[in-house]
C-alpha cells in the first residue's frame, strides 16, 4: 500500500496531513492490544476536511499509514518535542489514555523501530521535502500547513479542554510574522469557536523542521478538537453539520495562505 495519497497543485501552498491514515500492516497488527487495534489516536477524517484544498491549487498530501505504525511528526532521532512533558515516541507504546500499544513482549526494539523509519518515515518525508522544494522553486518561497485534531479533553498532555483551534508556529520561529498574524486572525474570526496560538500545541517536528523563514520555507500547525467536527467516541462519527462550519473556517485559512506574498514580493 501506498505511504500517501498526494495531489500536486500549482499555488505557493502545501497542505499535510500525517495522522489521519488508518492502514497498519498485518505484522504490526497482530501484535497490538486490543486498546490500540481501535486505532484511537488517529486524527480522524481530517483528510476529508481539507479535501477541498486541491480545488484551490493547493498541493495535498496525506498519509495512508497509523501513527502507531510510525509517528511521522516526530524527531526520528528522538528529540522530545516539549523537554520536561509527556512525550510520544517515533513508534508509539503508549495510546493518549495510557494504554498499552503492545501486547507483553510485542513492542519494537531499537533495530525495528530503525527498519520502520528507512521502510515507512524516510520515504514519506523526502517526497514531502521534494514538494516543498518544487513549489518553492515555482514560486520563491512555500507555505506550508501542517493539519491536525485531537480529543478536546487528554489528560496525558494537558489540563481541561482544549481550544476549538490551536495554531503553531514554533513561537514565531517557523514562520514569517505577518503570516502568523494571518492566520491567527482567521482563526479568532471564527464566530463560536476558541483557538489559541503557540499554546500546549506549538507545531511537532514537521513545523519545526521545514520551518525556515529565512530560506524562504514558511510553516505553520493548525491542531483542532475533534468534536468540533465529529462524534469523538467510538465509531468516530463524521458529524456533517459540526463539520460544515469547521469546512468554512478552513476554506477561507487555506485560501488566505495561498493568497499571502512574503514582503517585497508582487501580489
Amino acid at each position: 500500500m501506498l505511504l500517501f495519497e498526494l495531489h500536486q497543485g500549482d499555488s505557493p501552498l502545501v497542505v499535510d496531513v500525517p495522522h489521519a491514515g488508518t492502514h497498519v500492516p498485518d505484522a504490526i497488527l497482530t501484535r497490538l492490544t486490543p486498546a490500540a487495534r481501535a486505532l484511537p489516536d488517529t486524527d480522524w477524517h481530517v483528510e476529508k476536511l481539507y479535501a477541498f484544498a486541491r480545488s484551490t491549487g493547493a498541493t495535498l498530501m496525506c498519509a495512508t499509514h497509523a501513527r502507531y505504525v510510525v509517528d511521522l511528526n516526530r524527531d526520528p532521532g528522538g528529540a522530545a518535542l516539549y523537554p520536561g512533558a509527556d512525550n510520544t515516541e517515533l513508534c508509539p507504546t503508549r495510546t493518549f489514555g495510557n494504554d498499552a500499544v503492545y501486547l507483553p513482549g510485542e513492542a519494537p526494539d531499537g533495530s525495528e523501530i530503525a527498519a520502520r523509519r528507512a521502510v515507512f518515515f524516510d520515504p514519506y518525508h523526502a517526497v514531502l521535502a521534494a514538494e516543498l522544494e518544487r513549489v518553492r522553486a515555482r514560486h520563491g518561497y512555500v507555505v506550508l500547513l501542517d493539519g491536525h485534531s485531537i480529543a478536546a479533553e487528554v489528560p496525558r498532555f494537558f489540563e481541561g479542554r482544549l481550544p476549538d483551534f490551536n495554531l503553531g508556529t514554533a513561537d514565531g520561529a517557523s514562520c514569517d510574522r505577518h503570516l502568523q498574524s494571518l492566520a491567527a486572525g482567521i482563526i479568532a474570526g471564527a464566530g463560536g469557536f476558541s483557538h489559541v496560538v503557540n499554546g500546549r500545541f506549538k507545531g511537532g517536528y514537521i513545523t519545526r523542521h521545514y520551518g525556515r523563514p529565512g530560506h524562504a520555507m514558511h510553516a505553520l500547525q493548525l491542531e483542532m478538537v475533534q468534536d468540533a467536527y465529529m462524534d469523538e467516541h467510538p465509531p468516530y462519527r463524521w458529524v456533517p453539520e459540526r463539520a460544515a462550519m469547521v469546512a468554512r473556517v478552513l476554506e477561507r485559512l487555506v485560501v488566505a495562505l495561498a493568497e499571502w506574498r512574503p514582503s517585497g514580493r508582487p501580489s
